[in-house]
């Protein structure tokens, strides 16, 4: 591989792992506190504002960046490929996470209409926060071991 590109994927690794660690890590102390604190009826209607946009980028940026961090594991040895490596595998718990705990409390919250909300209605908040903060760690983890191993290759 051209060292020219190698130079560019490290830069777009970086700047991909960087943009979801920031993202999530801005969702976790801000947004998440903001929307726990609402009614019920204004947190469905807010929640539907919020995820239009993550939903359609996010997983195409965790997935590019565990692509580039699997190709870089594979081309180094030593300290990079283990930080590489590890990078890809806390990416992929972002996606993991993302699809099968955060995806599918969402599309719910998408199909609930606040003005039927009643006493039985289970209340999704707190079980999203903790499955985000999970996948925050592994974001800002990702981004981490991604910065040492772009430094140590």
């Amino acid at each position: 591989m051209d060292h020219s590109v190698v130079e560019m994927l490290s830069v777009v690794v970086l700047v991909g792992s960087g943009l979801v660690a920031g993202v999530l890590f801005a969702v976790a102390i801000s947004v998440m506190p903001a929307l726990i604190a609402m009614t019920p009826e204004r947190y469905v209607d807010t929640h539907k504002l919020l995820g239009r946009r993550y939903d359609r980028i996010m997983p195409f940026i965790v997935t590019g960046s565990v692509v580039i961090d699997t190709v870089f594991a594979a081309r180094y040895s030593g300290m990079p490929r283990v930080g590489f490596a590890a990078a890809a595998v806390c990416m992929a718990g972002v996606a993991v996470v993302s699809q099968t705990r955060n995806v599918p409390i969402n599309r719910r919250v998408k199909r609930t209409r606040p003005e039927e909300l009643g006493p039985g209605w289970h209340d999704p908040r707190h079980q999203w926060r903790d499955w985000h903060l999970v996948r925050t760690c592994c974001a800002v983890a990702g981004c981490a071991l991604n910065a040492v191993a772009v430094v140590a290759s």
